[in-house]
């Protein structure tokens, strides 16, 4: 078997010295001090402010604070600095809100049975004129449009009518009342707005094929423009203002790198490549209402990078940048002229911070930490790796190694991501900090199936999960261990959903590699997994099945591939966390499996978590959980 070891970005990251990542990477920390044990809350503390919002106009800043142990919605007033609590929660939680004008806010709160019943609301920024539009819906709420048209109206879909699909509908923010402007036939899983609000286009989803359906106004029905596998990326990003036949969308369409295109919405061909690059991966492109026009694309290659399409928003990001040295940034909101803007910090040792950047006098204001309590210079570095697998292809993930020790003969934590459609990404990850800063070293891949690297390293994941995404993972243990970084006898491995479901089913095949392993949340059984998957998602069960496995067709592979069903083959000690109240888990089969386990001795650490909309309880149950985690590893990380 041959690893690699490679500069990562090599076709834009010219100035990386090859001998610096090295002595990152390899030398562990010489001249740092020692590194200091930081208790387990500081990572997982709840934010007391988070979700800032710019009313249209730029003049009030909105945000979600925890106020009396409840999430509520407070508005700013940026002129006086004065703030106000709109809403005073003492049963149901804040789950949404959104600005629908420059004075008025709709808001849902929910409460937590297993229905999720929401009421919803419109209140103006000073607090008064407070109308509940509903109460007690157990229908989901998605806003299309939040802009009021005509003074009253917005966009949104719901599944009231059906819960299996979504209407769409003009609420009437000033009496509640809801008229429905299109009729979910059955298939349609998206429905898009034009700039002014006017309903355009749909996504039809027969779950393997997705038609992109367009219609020049709303008295006209919806026609077919084009149809393509869900392999194949077509993602609209916004109908141009000055071409209202032409549609801006990332799409990989005959290519397997995702590119910015305009698309023709009458005959569905490509009219113009806004921007691609045969190595590079376009995850996000940004249409500015105010220029009318694209303004960036981001790729994500080992790190997320802006291209811009805009010389002027170029300049105008430049000098956030400069503002903001060392960090990864991203807009999460800003005003109808793009002067007022809310950005988001990070980098992989700092959660990151929320600003307000004034466009206008090039100045921020910092809003809040994410998470005061943790300093970067107690952190660890999250280095890109590469390596090959046993059939020869390209594997790429990170490696995070703790401050306070030689990287040499280290204990190992493997991560596997959650899943399908997911892959790690550089960036402050609370889970591995904790874990590195505990004295190990943390591995996470970006397994075959994993996005971000082309239709074809995508599609090769397919109904692989039971077989060559886990020796990708193998791979990368092995790896380590031949470099001398990871102690062979002390290597464990740990995921969430379905990283605890790869973790499982590496930890009983692989006795050799790994001392002990661990799920949260995590798949135990496929034919269960199918079962739960709700009603408004059953459209896209066909994906699924071919991404995962069909448990009709493909029987005895699905079986294969649950860890529910070997529990005989278990011998290394097991750590299972579960959300008894999780809608989309058997709780029953979890336990079990549990039983199963105990029965032929092996040691099993079970612990139930709760993970409702409630943040103070939400923050003691993970507390009780690491702290777990953290003596389960102690206990058996060492293979004996």
């Amino acid at each position: 078997m041959k690893f690699i070891f490679v500069l990562p970005g090599e076709n834009y990251m010219v100035n990386r010295v090859l001998i610096l990542v090295l002595v990152a990477l390899f030398c562990a920390c010489k001249g740092f001090e020692e590194g200091k044990t930081i208790p387990i809350d500081d990572f997982f503390k709840t934010q007391d402010k988070a979700f800032y919002h710019i009313s249209p106009d730029g003049k009030s800043l909105s945000y979600i604070k925890l106020q009396d142990k409840k999430p509520n919605l407070f508005v700013e007033d940026l002129a006086t600095g004065k703030s106000l609590q709109l809403t005073h929660l003492t049963e149901k939680t804040l789950s949404f809100y959104t600005w629908t004008s420059n004075d008025e806010l709709i808001y849902y709160t929910r409460d937590d049975s297993k229905d999720r019943k929401s009421d919803l609301f419109v209140i103006n920024k000073d607090g008064s004129k407070q109308i509940q539009l509903g109460s007690n819906e157990k229908a989901r709420m998605d806003v299309i449009e939040n802009q009021l048209i005509d003074d009253k109206y917005i966009i949104v879909s719901s599944n009231k009518r059906d819960s299996s699909v979504f209407d769409v509908y003009r609420l009437n923010v000033r009496n509640g009342k809801m008229d429905i402007a299109a009729k979910n036939p059955g298939n349609i899983t998206d429905w898009i707005t034009d700039n002014k609000g006017i309903l355009k286009m749909a996504i039809a989803n027969d779950g393997v094929n997705k038609t992109l359906m367009y219609r020049e106004n709303e008295s006209q029905p919806f026609k077919a423009v084009i149809t393509n596998n869900f392999k194949t990326t077509l993602d609209p990003v916004a109908i141009a203002e000055d071409q209202p036949d032409v549609l801006y969308a990332i799409s990989n369409v005959n290519r397997d790198k995702n590119a910015l295109v305009e698309l023709d919405l009458k005959t569905g061909k490509e009219k113009k490549i806004l921007f691609a690059n045969d190595t590079l991966n376009v995850i996000e492109a940004k249409y500015s209402r105010a220029k009318k026009k694209m303004i960036f694309v981001t790729c994500e290659t080992w790190k997320k990078e802006k291209f811009y399409l805009d010389s002027t928003i170029r300049v105008n990001y430049n000098k956030i940048d400069a503002l903001l040295p060392g960090t990864e940034w991203r807009v999460e909101d800003k005003d109808k002229l793009d002067n007022v803007f809310v950005v988001r910090t990070f980098t992989d040792k700092n959660p990151g911070s929320y600003y307000l950047y004034f466009a206008d006098q090039n100045k921020l204001r910092k809003l809040a930490d994410i998470n005061s309590s943790i300093k970067e210079e107690d952190m660890c570095e999250m280095k890109p790796i590469s390596y090959k697998s046993v059939d020869g292809l390209t594997i790429n993930g990170y490696l995070t190694l703790p401050k306070n020790k030689k990287a040499s003969n280290l204990p190992l934590v493997v991560l596997p991501h959650d899943g399908p459609k997911w892959r790690n990404s550089w960036g402050y990850n609370a889970d591995v900090q904790f874990l590195a800063n505990r004295g190990y070293a943390v591995l996470q891949v970006n397994y075959r199936g994993s996005i971000g690297y082309g239709k074809t390293f995508y599609a090769a994941g397919f109904k692989q999960l039971d077989d060559k995404i886990q020796e990708d993972v193998n791979a990368g243990v092995r790896w380590l261990i031949e470099q001398k970084i990871v102690n062979s006898k002390k290597v464990a491995i740990y995921g969430n959903g379905f990283g605890g479901y790869i973790a499982l089913n590496c930890l009983y095949k692989n006795p050799d590699l790994y001392s002990c392993g661990g799920s949260n949340s995590g798949v135990i059984n496929l034919f269960s997994y199918f079962k739960m998957i709700p009603p408004f998602l059953k459209s896209k069960l066909q994906m699924y099945y071919e991404i995962v496995g069909n448990p009709i067709t493909d029987t005895e592979y699905v079986r294969s591939a649950s860890p529910v069903f070997h529990a005989d083959r278990f011998r290394a000690p097991v750590f299972i966390a579960q959300n008894p109240k999780d809608p989309h888990i058997n709780i029953a089969e979890g336990i079990q499996f549990i039983k199963e386990l105990q029965k032929r001795g092996v040691a099993v650490t079970h612990i139930e978590k709760e993970e409702g909309p409630d943040p103070i309880k939400r923050q003691q149950s993970r507390l009780v959980m690491y702290k777990a985690l953290e003596q389960f590893l102690k206990d058996n990380i060492n293979r004996k």
